[in-house]
Protein backbone atom coordinates (compact mmCIF):
# COMPACT_ATOMS: atom_id res chain seq x y z
CA UNK A 1 0.00 0.00 0.00
CA UNK A 2 1.11 3.53 -0.77
CA UNK A 3 -0.06 6.46 1.32
CA UNK A 4 -0.63 9.79 -0.47
CA UNK A 5 -1.09 13.25 1.01
CA UNK A 6 -3.23 15.52 -1.16
CA UNK A 7 -2.92 19.27 -0.63
CA UNK A 8 -5.28 22.07 -1.71
CA UNK A 9 -3.17 25.12 -0.83
CA UNK A 10 -4.50 28.40 0.48
CA UNK A 11 -3.30 31.13 2.82
CA UNK A 12 -6.41 31.05 5.03
CA UNK A 13 -7.30 27.34 4.71
CA UNK A 14 -5.06 24.64 3.29
CA UNK A 15 -7.06 21.49 2.71
CA UNK A 16 -5.47 18.10 3.16
CA UNK A 17 -6.54 14.57 2.39
CA UNK A 18 -4.77 11.30 3.02
CA UNK A 19 -5.57 8.14 1.06
CA UNK A 20 -3.96 4.74 0.79
CA UNK A 21 -3.85 2.99 -2.53
CA UNK A 22 -3.41 -0.64 -3.41
CA UNK A 23 -3.97 -2.04 -6.89
CA UNK A 24 -5.45 1.27 -8.04
CA UNK A 25 -8.09 1.41 -5.31
CA UNK A 26 -8.15 4.47 -3.01
CA UNK A 27 -9.07 4.08 0.66
CA UNK A 28 -9.80 7.06 2.92
CA UNK A 29 -7.43 7.68 5.83
CA UNK A 30 -7.95 11.29 6.96
CA UNK A 31 -8.84 14.80 5.83
CA UNK A 32 -9.26 18.30 7.15
CA UNK A 33 -7.90 21.83 6.98
CA UNK A 34 -4.93 23.69 8.26
CA UNK A 35 -6.46 27.01 9.31
CA UNK A 36 -4.09 29.92 9.66
CA UNK A 37 -4.36 32.82 12.08
CA UNK A 38 -4.84 36.43 11.03
CA UNK A 39 -1.12 37.02 11.53
CA UNK A 40 1.03 38.70 8.87
CA UNK A 41 1.74 36.55 5.79
CA UNK A 42 5.21 35.26 6.83
CA UNK A 43 3.76 33.81 10.05
CA UNK A 44 0.79 32.30 8.20
CA UNK A 45 3.16 30.62 5.74
CA UNK A 46 5.11 29.21 8.69
CA UNK A 47 1.83 27.85 10.12
CA UNK A 48 1.14 26.06 6.83
CA UNK A 49 4.66 24.62 6.77
CA UNK A 50 4.39 23.39 10.37
CA UNK A 51 0.91 21.96 9.75
CA UNK A 52 2.06 19.94 6.76
CA UNK A 53 5.17 18.80 8.61
CA UNK A 54 2.93 17.54 11.44
CA UNK A 55 0.67 15.73 8.94
CA UNK A 56 3.69 14.01 7.39
CA UNK A 57 4.93 12.91 10.82
CA UNK A 58 1.47 11.64 11.82
CA UNK A 59 0.36 9.89 8.61
CA UNK A 60 3.73 8.95 7.09
CA UNK A 61 2.77 9.35 3.42
CA UNK A 62 5.18 8.29 0.69
CA UNK A 63 4.02 10.91 -1.83
CA UNK A 64 2.39 14.31 -1.99
CA UNK A 65 -0.01 15.54 -4.67
CA UNK A 66 -0.74 19.27 -4.85
CA UNK A 67 -2.84 21.50 -7.04
CA UNK A 68 -0.79 23.30 -9.68
CA UNK A 69 -0.98 27.05 -10.20
CA UNK A 70 -3.95 28.28 -12.13
CA UNK A 71 -4.55 31.70 -13.61
CA UNK A 72 -6.36 34.07 -11.28
CA UNK A 73 -8.09 37.32 -12.13
CA UNK A 74 -6.40 39.00 -9.18
CA UNK A 75 -2.57 38.97 -9.38
CA UNK A 76 -2.29 39.52 -5.62
CA UNK A 77 -4.38 36.41 -4.93
CA UNK A 78 -2.30 34.37 -7.37
CA UNK A 79 0.89 35.52 -5.64
CA UNK A 80 -0.44 34.57 -2.18
CA UNK A 81 -1.57 31.17 -3.47
CA UNK A 82 1.87 30.64 -4.99
CA UNK A 83 3.47 31.36 -1.63
CA UNK A 84 1.19 28.82 0.10
CA UNK A 85 2.01 26.25 -2.58
CA UNK A 86 5.72 26.96 -2.18
CA UNK A 87 5.80 26.31 1.56
CA UNK A 88 3.60 23.20 1.13
CA UNK A 89 5.97 21.82 -1.50
CA UNK A 90 9.01 22.69 0.65
CA UNK A 91 7.46 20.87 3.64
CA UNK A 92 6.81 17.81 1.46
CA UNK A 93 10.31 17.71 0.03
CA UNK A 94 11.85 18.33 3.47
CA UNK A 95 9.76 15.40 4.73
CA UNK A 96 11.25 13.12 2.06
CA UNK A 97 8.15 12.92 -0.14
CA UNK A 98 8.06 12.89 -3.90
CA UNK A 99 5.82 15.80 -4.90
CA UNK A 100 3.48 15.74 -7.91
CA UNK A 101 1.46 18.66 -9.28
CA UNK A 102 -1.92 18.46 -11.01
CA UNK A 103 -3.91 21.13 -12.84
CA UNK A 104 -7.35 21.83 -11.35
CA UNK A 105 -9.09 20.87 -14.62
CA UNK A 106 -7.32 17.49 -14.68
CA UNK A 107 -8.32 16.80 -11.06
CA UNK A 108 -11.97 17.60 -11.84
CA UNK A 109 -11.92 15.55 -15.05
CA UNK A 110 -10.38 12.57 -13.25
CA UNK A 111 -12.79 12.61 -10.31
CA UNK A 112 -16.02 13.90 -11.91
CA UNK A 113 -15.46 13.29 -15.62
CA UNK A 114 -15.80 17.00 -16.40
CA UNK A 115 -12.90 19.46 -16.18
CA UNK A 116 -15.31 22.32 -15.47
CA UNK A 117 -17.16 20.57 -12.63
CA UNK A 118 -18.43 22.60 -9.69
CA UNK A 119 -16.88 22.18 -6.24
CA UNK A 120 -20.10 20.55 -5.02
CA UNK A 121 -19.80 17.90 -7.75
CA UNK A 122 -16.19 17.20 -6.75
CA UNK A 123 -17.18 16.82 -3.08
CA UNK A 124 -20.06 14.50 -4.01
CA UNK A 125 -17.86 12.25 -6.17
CA UNK A 126 -15.11 12.15 -3.52
CA UNK A 127 -17.74 10.96 -1.03
CA UNK A 128 -18.86 8.21 -3.42
CA UNK A 129 -15.37 7.13 -4.51
CA UNK A 130 -14.08 6.88 -0.93
CA UNK A 131 -17.35 5.55 0.52
CA UNK A 132 -17.54 8.35 3.10
CA UNK A 133 -20.59 8.70 5.38
CA UNK A 134 -20.90 12.41 4.53
CA UNK A 135 -19.33 14.99 2.28
CA UNK A 136 -16.06 16.43 3.58
CA UNK A 137 -15.60 20.19 3.72
CA UNK A 138 -14.83 21.94 0.45
CA UNK A 139 -11.06 22.31 0.96
CA UNK A 140 -10.68 18.77 2.32
CA UNK A 141 -12.75 17.39 -0.58
CA UNK A 142 -10.50 19.17 -3.08
CA UNK A 143 -7.40 17.77 -1.36
CA UNK A 144 -8.84 14.24 -1.43
CA UNK A 145 -9.70 14.73 -5.12
CA UNK A 146 -6.08 15.74 -5.81
CA UNK A 147 -4.87 12.57 -4.04
CA UNK A 148 -7.34 10.45 -6.05
CA UNK A 149 -6.14 12.11 -9.26
CA UNK A 150 -2.57 11.15 -8.35
CA UNK A 151 -3.61 7.53 -7.78
CA UNK A 152 -5.22 7.39 -11.24
CA UNK A 153 -2.30 9.20 -12.90
CA UNK A 154 0.14 6.77 -11.29
CA UNK A 155 -1.72 3.86 -12.87
CA UNK A 156 -1.11 5.33 -16.35
CA UNK A 157 2.65 5.59 -15.88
Amino acid sequence: MTRILGIDPGTVRTGYGVVETSNGRSVYVSCGCIRTSKAPMPERLAEIYRGITELIAEHKPAEMAIEAVFLARNPGSALKLGQARGVAIAAGVAGGLSVHEYAPRLVKKTVVGNGAAAKSQVAHMVRILLNLPGEPGEDAADALAIAICHVHSSLRR
